[in-house]
């Protein structure tokens, strides 16, 4: 073979984020001039270089190239042995290469980072923190977790006293932060306190500086500072809706209860079989001289008949199944009815509804619309004149009447609108109207 190449050194260390060269022989034992490259093999390739790239040499010449290798400062490339080769290749000779072999060892680094998540806390009864440890050296490492609190009213304990980080990975422990008492009312309590992470001291080297994380705590109160005001806001409703109830709605339910006794009602419920009563005679007896006398019955005393005269006339006794018959149930009934005015052209009139012969109409709902907003006025009257309502139209679009007590209208009565326009309302995106139009909506039974 003419080609001969050895390392000054088998073995050599690297630093990470730094250079160290070690130097190459290549020995051209042949007789013509040739030329070399130089290739890196293994897993340290990515951060070694030959310099020079390429060589050429005399025959009988030697020359001696650097090898130079550049770990990153990186948890990419781990601490530790790494083999590798340098292939030298020859360019016009196509005999097999000569590779040379060492070991690079990479030297360890550490670096630490750490993260508090939440830097705040706050709570009733604890704080409730997380520590994430970020190993950014090429080694594995152990890291121990501590806490400093700013005032002796805290504990402060870590699920986990030591974590274990691989390089490039991160780790998780979480922190609790409890109060030494509890507070009840009042303003929150901020409590400060700082979590310690260290890293492990290397073999003949200073310890790495600690990471030191501030992180803080706010102790609320048991009883939250707005329950007071929500009580006395509960009690000022508790004595309104009281009110309301006696002022209000109790007598309404009251007179419902009363306008349901009817005499309908009332003859229906006394209603029933005659009762005949009948005669018992009493004996009486007596006695002396150990022996004993019935006496005889007494006869019945006649009741005197009164004499009918003049000025007196027979009273007529319902019988009781006349008294028994029931009254037609009421038939619920709805009526409505649409009043169109001009300006200036006086009132105008339209019926709703006229009661038929032998009935009787409860007027219990009054509804009136006035859909365009039309102003003037409109008056609902019954019974032939009997006013119920009388509105101003430019102060409602949509009125509602409902009576607890109703309004009754005899037969042949009539529920009446009449309504005198002065100014058309115009409604929203739509055509100007020529007169007022107001609608009437009735509701109640007919008994």
């Amino acid at each position: 073979m003419s080609l001969t190449a050895s390392l000054d050194a088998s073995h050599v260390t690297a630093v990470p984020g730094e250079e160290t060269s070690l130097p190459l022989q290549v020995r051209n034992s042949g007789t013509t001039v040739e030329e070399y490259r130089f290739e890196v093999a293994g897993a340290c390739a990515a951060w070694t270089t030959v310099e020079p790239a390429t060589l050429s040499l005399y025959p009988g010449s030697t020359e001696t190239v650097s090898v130079t290798f550049r770990p990153p400062r990186d948890p990419s490339v781990p601490a530790g042995e790494t083999p590798f080769g340098i292939r030298v290749v020859p360019t016009s000779d196509h005999t097999e290469p000569v590779v040379p072999e060492g070991l690079v060892a990479v030297a360890p680094f550490t670096e630490v980072t750490a993260e508090l998540v939440p830097r705040g806390s706050h709570g009733v009864l604890r704080g409730r923190h997380k520590i994430a440890v970020d190993n950014r050296g090429n080694a594995p490492l152990t890291v121990a977790l501590s806490a400093r609190s700013g005032t002796e009213r805290t504990g402060i304990t870590f699920t986990r006293p030591e974590l274990t980080v691989e390089p490039g990975r991160a780790a998780f422990a979480e922190l609790r932060v409890k109060p030494a008492k509890r507070l009840w009312r009042g303003t929150p309590v901020v409590h400060t306190f700082q979590a310690v992470v260290a890293p492990p001291a290397p073999d003949g080297e200073e310890p790495a500086a600690p990471v030191v994380l501030d992180g803080s705590y706010q102790q609320e109160a048991i009883l939250p500072r707005w329950l007071p005001r929500a009580l006395v806001i509960a009690c000022v409703l508790a004595l309104i809706l009281t009110g309301f109830w006696y002022g209000m709605l109790r007598p309404a339910v009251k007179s419902a209860a009363r306008e349901a006794i009817t005499p309908e009602v009332i003859a229906s419920a006394t209603s029933g079989p005659d009762q005949g009563g009948g005669q018992t005679d009493g004996t009486t007896g007596g006695g002396s001289g150990g022996g004993a006398t019935t006496a005889p019955p007494l006869a019945p005393t006649p009741t005197p008949t009164p004499t009918p005269t003049a000025s007196a006339k027979p009273s007529a006794k319902p019988s009781a199944k006349a008294t028994a018959k029931p009254l037609p149930a009421p038939v619920p009934t709805s009526a409505q009815v649409q009043v169109r005015d001009g300006v200036g052209g006086g009132s105008r009139s339209g019926t709703a509804l006229t009661v038929p012969a032998g009935k009787t109409f409860r007027l219990t709902d009054i509804v009136v619309q006035n859909p365009q907003g039309d102003a003037g006025t409109v008056v609902v009257t019954v019974d032939r004149g009997a006013r119920v309502l009388t509105l101003a139209l430019e102060n409602f679009r949509d009125s509602d009447y409902h009576f607890v007590t109703p309004i009754m209208v005899p037969a042949g009565g009539e529920v009446t609108m009449t309504v005198d326009c002065r100014k058309v309302g115009r409604p929203v995106n739509a055509p100007a109207p020529s007169r007022c139009a107001e609608s009437l909506f009735l509701g109640g039974t007919l008994q």
